[in-house]
């Protein structure tokens, strides 16, 4: 019976993606049937291995423990380098900071554990080693509530990057991005643009390329000029190329880009291309521009990425829906302990 339970609920929550990814990829709700999908699996997957039960439980802890010592020191590693390479900004903070943020909430773990070993002790009364046990919990659990939102958000994205997809595209719409010295494409834009020509390359029927990106402050061409020009470097026919250089942010760039696919006859299945980072924000503003389209993401430096997608998680939570949904959440997971620490 209970083997009939857990296959049940494995078909039950893949049924509920495949539905919902099909109706619109960009919806957040994606995220979580996707990681109770791939939860149940894996608990299916354990109860169903009979007599090797408990040494897959054991490989399971390992790697769990593993995780909780490895991440952190790799992400306040990373932080180190992105400063290294790209500079002091906060948004190249942002990995070095997630990581001591973890490692802080791992300790403070650690510390709640530990406090009843000190009871009895001259020097700290009862009801401070109370104190300093709830508040450590209470940090801890805040910080494992982040780390998995954060987890279940980075699966989606990587989710994104692997599933299969139509090759037969009407428009390729091209993300901008700043340029080097004025006029120069940088290496995450030449990147995108590769990653384009490659979808244009693949495609049975060559599509429309629209790179998108206007004339920023301190650029002497706008986005859109530097990527013509290095598209028909690399052999796409000017006849295939259709400018949008008026966009200054990614939401405009969809925007705008849609107004050209819209005025012109014919069917108009589109992909947009972007670093692979940026998939899923972007994939939300075509929902929001209603674009129907699929999203492609191109290679980006590994030190890089880590940042990247914690800035993209931040972007996407600092929407109202997702912040007030993201604090409810976390307000049911603190229920038992905000009581307990009020508690006298």
């Amino acid at each position: 019976m209970f083997t009939i339970v857990v296959c049940s609920a494995v078909i039950f929550f893949w049924t509920l993606l495949i539905i919902s990814f099909i109706i619109d990829r960009s919806r957040y709700r994606n995220c979580y049937l996707l990681f109770l999908a791939l939860a149940s699996t894996v608990f299916a997957l354990t109860f169903l291995a009979g007599e090797h039960q408990k040494n897959v439980l054991v490989v399971m802890m390992i790697t769990i423990l593993a995780a909780l010592l490895i991440v952190p020191i790799f992400l306040i590693c990373n932080g180190v380098v992105m400063l290294m390479r790209e500079g002091r900004s906060l948004a190249n903070l942002l990995s070095l900071f997630f990581g001591i943020i973890i490692a802080l909430g791992e300790i403070a773990m650690l510390v709640a554990v530990l406090i009843p070993a000190f009871g009895g002790r001259e020097w700290i009364t009862e009801s401070s080693l109370r104190r300093i046990s709830r508040i450590s919990l209470f940090f801890s659990f805040t910080v494992i509530y982040i780390s998995m939102c954060f987890l279940v958000f980075m699966i989606y994205c990587i989710f994104l990057q692997i599933i299969p997809r139509k090759r037969d595209f009407d428009y390729v719409i091209i993300h901008g991005a700043g340029l080097l010295d004025g006029d120069r494409i940088s290496k995450l834009l030449a990147d995108r643009l590769d990653k384009a020509i490659e979808v244009y390359q693949k495609d049975p029927t060559p599509p429309i390329m629209i790179p998108s990106g206007g004339k920023g402050s301190d650029e002497t061409i706008s986005e859109a000029e530097a990527m013509t020009r290095y598209l028909i470097e690399k052999g796409i026919p000017p006849e295939k190329i259709i400018r949008e250089d008026q966009s200054l942010t990614t939401f405009e760039n969809i925007k705008f880009s849609k107004r050209i696919i819209d005025s012109r006859e014919g069917s108009k299945y589109t992909v947009l291309v972007t670093s692979n980072y940026h998939v899923y924000r972007a994939l939300r503003y075509c929902r929001k521009n209603k674009l129907k389209c699929t999203g492609v993401g191109s290679h980006v430096a590994f030190y890089y990425w880590p940042s990247a997608l914690i800035r993209e998680f931040i972007a996407v939570h600092s929407e109202k829906k997702h912040l007030i949904t993201f604090i409810i959440g976390w307000v049911l997971c603190m229920i038992p302990l905000i009581v307990s620490f009020f508690a006298r």
